[in-house]
């Protein structure tokens, strides 16, 4: 490949291998190959229906590019739902599961091959991923991350062999967590992102800041803090019913007097309390 003929375009690659070939052709070479070839046409089938290509494929692994990232990310969803829909059953003892890594980058194209780091990082994310699992760059994250009704799990700056670390996502389908992580010193921790509905203790959720304001509420006197329930209720009439014209300071101020001169009279010094008696 000469200088002259390269040429360079910005795309997305698709990684994808058998998680311990090498154990199950060992176990069963011929179940193990026919297993192999059922799954390659899988995957070739839902490539095509996204709009991608087949680049390459070599003993179990697979190398696909796709013009969308977001068709991309949802063709290797649907590869490991299908691979899991095809398991036989009753289930095997070895059954053959992908890993799937995903890369927005620059690459070479040489005729209808392409390399390059775009192509190379790609594939160390495949490596990163679990058993039936799938893992994207932070680049491909940065463009599905709100266009996708599933989950991503931040693995934080992973070392790879021969390329500098690299932040990386689990993809977490149906909102499930593919697997545990473990994380080197100086990583972030796991970062949960779940695009689509708003999830409980989520900071948007009102649910959740109301369950901190009763937390807080709870932890105050019983006099002050319903003076401030009924306060805060007066203030939202205020506001929703006449919000041109402020009334609720009085009423407001009458209930918090009256609960100093409560708290006041509840702990006068305790020579005044003999003498009365």
């Amino acid at each position: 490949m000469t200088d002259d003929k390269v040429k360079r375009r910005l795309t997305t690659v698709l990684c994808a291998d058998v998680h311990s070939y090498s154990r199950l052709m060992e176990a069963d070479e011929t179940g193990t190959l026919e297993t192999l070839r059922r799954y390659f046409a899988t995957m070739a089938r839902l490539v095509e229906r996204h709009d991608g290509r087949i680049v390459n494929t070599w003993g179990d692994a697979v190398i696909a590019e796709f013009a969308s990232v977001v068709e991309a990310v949802q063709c290797a969803i649907e590869i490991q739902q299908e691979v899991s829909n095809q398991e036989s059953a009753p289930p095997q003892l070895n059954p053959m599961r992908f890993r799937i890594g995903i890369n927005l980058g620059d690459v070479m194209v040489d005729g209808t091959n392409i390399y390059g780091d775009g192509v190379n990082i790609a594939s160390r994310l495949q490596e990163l991923a679990d058993p039936g699992g799938v893992v994207i760059s932070s680049s491909v994250y940065d463009q599905v991350h709100n266009k996708l009704s599933v989950g991503f799990d931040c693995l934080g700056q992973r070392p790879m062999k021969n390329i500098a670390p690299q932040t990386s996502y689990r993809v977490t389908m149906s909102g499930r967590t593919s697997g545990q992580g473990s994380f080197a010193v100086n990583e972030s921790p796991p970062r949960r992102e779940q695009a689509g509905p708003l999830q409980t203790g989520d900071r948007r959720d009102p649910s959740s800041w109301m369950g901190a304001v009763s937390n807080w509420l709870a932890k105050l006197p019983r006099p002050v803090a319903a003076a401030l329930t009924i306060s805060g209720f007066l203030i939202l009439i205020n506001l929703f019913t006449n919000p041109h014209r402020i009334w609720f300071h009085w009423p407001v101020a009458a209930i918090f007097f009256g609960v100093l001169m409560r708290t006041a009279l509840g702990h006068r010094p305790e020579s005044d309390s003999r003498e009365e008696r």
